[in-house]
């Protein structure tokens, strides 16, 4: 094995990964259809001075345990380590082996030190890691010698973030930990969701994308900018991950209720698949986070000395259209057909757009049109068992008529299609919406952006918000400006007075730009609205009774729609997707949260929901014949419970 050669000697040894003892390593597990462990041998190759006294006996120890491993783990070794699983369509990208069980190792430089290993947030355990591990992965001396589980650490943790009085400091220390300690940032989050949620997501994540450029450390994901056309393809793979099954992807000109932050959207998809993983069970190396820089129109960025991104206008037109369509092009070659790619916070103009061109031919999703359709679908299914009635004898309004706004109206109207078997182009006149410009009337319909058209109904032109709820009389209000404080007391009374239970639905993120808060919508409507909003609101106390407000959370919808699509193999996003979807939401909310004046679900539960949604998307996925994993389980549910990602420690021999 070993040779001496003048002033030094190589030994070349065959160290085998470590298997993993009682533990899930994510949506690839169930995916394989086997039950044997893949060990691969790797090589690892020491060089060592022949200053090595003769007595040292480290290498000849090392060289022996070594391969008593080896012989241990020969019968374990699988011949044909192709992928089992194989679909209804030839695997023309090999993206079935995107759902492969990833083999680990902590050993990727070197057998003889554990530095590296603590450094490595996909393995580092701190504290957690035992005296046996200690010893045999060369941690002795580097690790204070306390020994401590998963679940102190989470408890010590909580602890040191209620310290801070700040959001944005809690932000900066869970990305800190993220990049740590990959398995305890995913455990505490999972295991305090509703308390966390608010500091890894909306409404914090807005403020760290502002001040993003202060707070960079290190890259999360890819950068992608116009510095890069024409390389694109090399650019995914100088990624180390190579089974990428999420991307979220953003080009920053739209951040939540923002604006144009450029390359400092970059928050937006780190955050999104952080909740992938935590609250869908998509393991992390599956997902990757790109932002796509092309220049940012924000003034204030293109001065700022510490901005991160390229400092000049945004590119538009052609120039733009092909960088997108080289990035789209290469994602499929780099990671197959069944990859997940979901635009995140572009431009109205560019959003609609994107998702029209490559929605037939990419599996592609865009959460502010169909995420936030579907989970605000769900809720609006939800106030039904509080309000009665259907869904179609209702009248919506809408405050702003872009990406969000124009997507849950179209989701209401498939679904009144679908409860009625009226054509959508009949219950579409039910939804009315007002734009900067008032209400969209027929009038108006020669200066009106394609996707706004559909929703231009015969009315005389009104200006102000106001006086088209007079006008209309909406039993439903949805705000999806981006503009705070528009839902006045004027408004709020207004809906009041023709609803016994107005409905009323403060979309925008983030807290600052709600339409109206939580205290103002209860209180003008003298307790009786049905209320939610994108972010949360603390509960409120009105005339001695309590109102807990729901949150509108895409984060419902999401994480289990991209589960259900990748247990399914799926090829395509359908509408009929988001309406199941929307459907097992509303069906997770229980008497005892409609007691309470709840029309969404406590997120405590988010895993389970997270799982009866991936089945139900999946469901439909291969009643759809969109589903390229054979034959369909029989229990999607418990099959998709079994493929999710599980944060707790593994045992490393």
């Amino acid at each position: 094995m070993f040779s001496l050669n003048g002033s030094s000697f190589t030994m070349i040894l065959r160290a085998f990964f470590f298997r993993q003892n009682n533990s899930v390593s994510g949506v690839s597990r169930c995916l394989t259809q086997s039950p044997k462990r893949m060990l691969v041998p790797m090589v690892v190759v020491a060089s060592v001075s022949s200053n090595v006294k003769p007595g040292d006996r480290n290498v000849s120890i090392l060289m022996e345990n070594t391969l008593k491993e080896m012989k241990e783990d020969a019968p374990f070794i699988e011949k044909d380590s192709k992928s089992a699983v194989s679909g209804g369509v030839g695997d023309v990208y090999g993206e079935d082996s995107a759902t492969e069980d990833q083999t680990i190792t902590p050993w990727t430089h070197s057998v003889a030190s554990g530095y590296s290993l603590l450094r490595d947030p996909n393995y580092n355990k701190g504290l957690a890691f035992s005296e046996k591990e200690r010893d045999s992965h060369y941690l002795r001396g580097l690790l204070p010698p306390v020994v401590v589980d998963q679940e102190l650490q989470v408890e010590k943790l909580m602890n040191n973030l209620r310290q801070y009085d700040v959001p944005l400091q809690r932000y900066i220390a869970m990305m800190d930990l993220q990049e740590r300690n990959e398995r305890l940032f995913y455990k505490l989050l999972m295991e305090n969701v509703e308390e966390l949620l608010p500091v890894v997501y909306t409404p914090t994540v807005g403020e760290a994308c502002q001040k993003y450029g202060s707070i960079f450390r290190r890259p999360q994901g890819l950068f992608i900018s116009l510095k890069e056309k024409g390389k694109i393809l090399e650019v995914l793979k100088n990624w180390p991950e190579k089974k990428i099954q999420v991307i979220v992807v953003t080009d920053g000109e739209r951040i939540l209720g923002l604006g144009d932050l450029g390359c400092q959207g970059m928050g937006i998809p780190v955050g999104k698949l952080s909740l992938y993983t935590a609250l869908g069970g998509v393991r992390p190396s599956a997902c990757l986070p790109i932002t796509i820089d092309v220049g940012t129109n924000n003034e204030k960025l293109l001065k700022d000395e510490f901005y991160i991104g390229l400092k000049q206008r945004r590119a538009r037109g052609q120039e733009y259209a092909e960088l997108l369509d080289e990035f789209m092009s290469a994602v499929k070659q780099n990671y197959g057909e069944k990859v997940l790619i979901q635009f995140e916070d572009f431009g109205n103009h560019n959003a609609f757009d994107l998702l029209a061109k490559y929605g037939t031919n990419h599996l592609v999703f865009n959460d502010d049109i169909q995420g936030t359709a579907s989970v605000v679908l769900a809720g609006l299914m939800s106030a039904l068992n509080l309000v009665g009635g259907t869904l179609a004898e209702n009248t919506f309004l809408f405050l702003g008529a872009g990406e969000a706004g124009t997507g849950i109206a179209e989701l209401i109207a498939l679904e009144m299609s679908k409860q009625t078997g009226a054509p959508p182009e009949e219950t579409r006149k039910k939804i009315w919406m007002v734009d900067s410009k008032g209400l969209i009337v027929r009038s108006r319909m020669a200066s009106l952006q394609h996707f706004k058209r559909p929703w231009a109904h015969n009315h005389e032109p009104v200006k102000e918000l106001v006086n088209a709820v007079k006008s209309i009389k909406p039993t439903v209000l949805i705000g999806s400006s981006g503009a705070g404080k528009t839902f006045t007391k004027e408004v709020v009374q207004a809906m009041a007075t023709f609803n016994e239970k107005p409905i009323i639905f403060a979309l925008s993120n983030p807290t600052s730009q709600s339409e109206c808060t939580a205290e103002e919508a209860y209180t003008w409507s003298e307790g009786r609205a049905i209320f939610a909003s994108g972010s949360p609101f603390a509960p409120v106390e009105y005339k001695g009774k309590v109102f807990v407000s729901g949150q509108a959370n895409n984060a419902y919808i999401f994480p289990g729609l991209g589960l259900g699509l990748i247990i399914s193999g799926a090829i395509r996003v359908h509408d009929d997707m988001l309406l199941a979807a929307s459907e097992a939401l509303a069906a997770e909310v229980s008497q005892e949260n409609f007691e309470k004046g709840l029309i969404y679900p406590p997120f405590s539960n988010i895993r389970k929901i997270s799982a009866h949604i991936a089945a139900k998307v999946a469901a439909k996925a291969y009643e759809l014949g969109l589903a390229t994993r054979l034959p369909q389980p029989e229990n999607l549910v418990a099959y998709a419970e079994s493929c999710m990602y599980s944060p707790s420690y593994r045992s490393y021999r």
